[in-house]
């Protein structure tokens, strides 16, 4: 199962070499995930559950511009206990302009710790 989010870009965005600055894809990788999350997740478990971000990996293809059409592509790996690994695709088109390893650990909106993903939950996001 993945999840397509729209990415928009503004003038902030563009660095001195004219395209996207490649920090920005850190925003939109959170941004597309937790919009993945709210998008799947019954919506109890949204105000249950935050993400917090563990390790990006970023493998830049292509750069992207200003009046690019830019859409991000979740896909979730696994969830293991607290933590969930996602793979997200940013695309022009056909055009793969990054590909991204993420992993994430879910963290109790009261206490601030570590939340394990309930199965039922995790089956929404990946098949067993």
């Amino acid at each position: 199962m993945s999840h397509d989010h729209a990415l928009s870009i503004t003038p902030g965005d563009i660095d001195h070499m004219g395209h996207v600055n490649n920090a920005v894809y850190l925003n939109w990788v959170q941004e597309a995930v937790v919009a993945y999350w709210e998008k799947i997740a019954p919506a109890e478990d949204v105000a249950r559950h935050l993400w917090v971000a563990l390790k990006h990996e970023i493998t830049y293809r292509r750069p992207a511009f200003l009046d690019d059409t830019v859409i991000a592509t979740v896909v979730a790996d696994k969830v293991q206990g607290a933590r969930a690994m996602f793979t997200t695709l940013i695309k022009r088109g056909e055009d793969v302009l990054a590909e991204v390893e993420s992993s994430w650990c879910a963290l109790d909106a009261d206490t601030r710790r570590p939340i394990r993903v309930a199965r039922d939950i995790v089956r929404r996001f990946i098949a067993d």
